[in-house]
């Protein structure tokens, strides 16, 4: 019998979630625990880690797991290094569901940097009002840099901030332009750091910037081991069929 394990948290997830429901395909749901109020699914859900690549080994046989669609979000390098590992090792077949990445546009000012640790480098010098867009889990490396004035967007109210001078909107995506160029002018924002998470939930800012003439500090995606990766929810119930599975209607 099939049991799809989709690693979540992302709107690809949330599409394939549906689909998977309605054809009936027997499925669960998994959520990193990184938000307080995951966004219900219509299949059943657990939240948290897996306890590493052994951890993942021993759910995948244990709930007889039959394939794994990997939707995290492009830059949990962690996660999807451990989904490869173990289901290696659990000889449990793997795929991605990713989104393309942004590629830049005519009017783009885009400093390109290779991780968290390069954006917070290039974030040296005088003082800015810069739109930080990078997730919670990532404000306490930006913290030697505080001469800055950051606007933070996140999904959850966050507790005691490591960076001193900061604005907090609590929101959740997707964004259009015409509210990202408003937030951006209401808070006088001169440069935006977001990592290359592509799709079009959270593009907005990037339109936005350039509508402004602002700069964006790019942070481009990890590099991760090598696996199948699809792009549409098509293509993963095309994949799903040709392993075997039952599609249902």
């Amino acid at each position: 019998m099939t049991h799809l394990l989709i690693l979540g948290g992302t709107t690809e997830a949330n599409a394939l979630a549906k689909t998977v429901a309605e054809r009936g395909i027997q499925a669960t749901y998994s959520y990193a625990g990184r938000v307080d109020n995951p966004r219900p699914q219509p299949l059943p859900m657990r939240v948290g880690g897996f306890g590493g690549v052994d951890g993942l080994t021993t759910y995948l046989r244990d709930h007889a797991i039959t394939h794994v669609i990997d939707a995290t979000h492009p830059f949990a390098a962690q996660m999807s290094a451990n989904a490869v590992a173990a289901c290696h090792k659990a000889d449990v077949p793997l795929a991605a569901l990713t989104r393309p990445a942004w590629v830049e546009q005519d009017g783009d000012d885009w400093q390109h940097v290779p991780d968290i640790d390069g954006a917070v480098v290039a974030l040296s010098g005088a003082p800015q009002r810069v739109f930080l867009a990078v997730g919670r889990m990532h404000l306490e490396e930006f913290a030697p840099q505080p001469q800055h004035r950051y606007l933070l967007r996140l999904v959850d109210e966050p507790g005691a901030l490591p960076l001193p001078n900061c604005d907090v909107v609590v929101s959740r995506g997707p964004f259009t332009l015409a509210d990202d160029q408003a937030l951006m002018q209401r808070h006088g924002i001169q440069l935006v750091v977001s990592k290359n998470a592509g799709g079009l939930g959270a593009r907005a800012k990037l339109d936005a910037a350039r509508a402004l003439g602002l700069p964006v500090v790019m942070i481009d995606r990890p590099a991760l081991p090598q696996r199948v990766e699809l792009s549409s929810v098509a293509q993963v119930l095309d994949w799903l069929a040709h392993s075997g599975v039952n599609l249902g209607v």
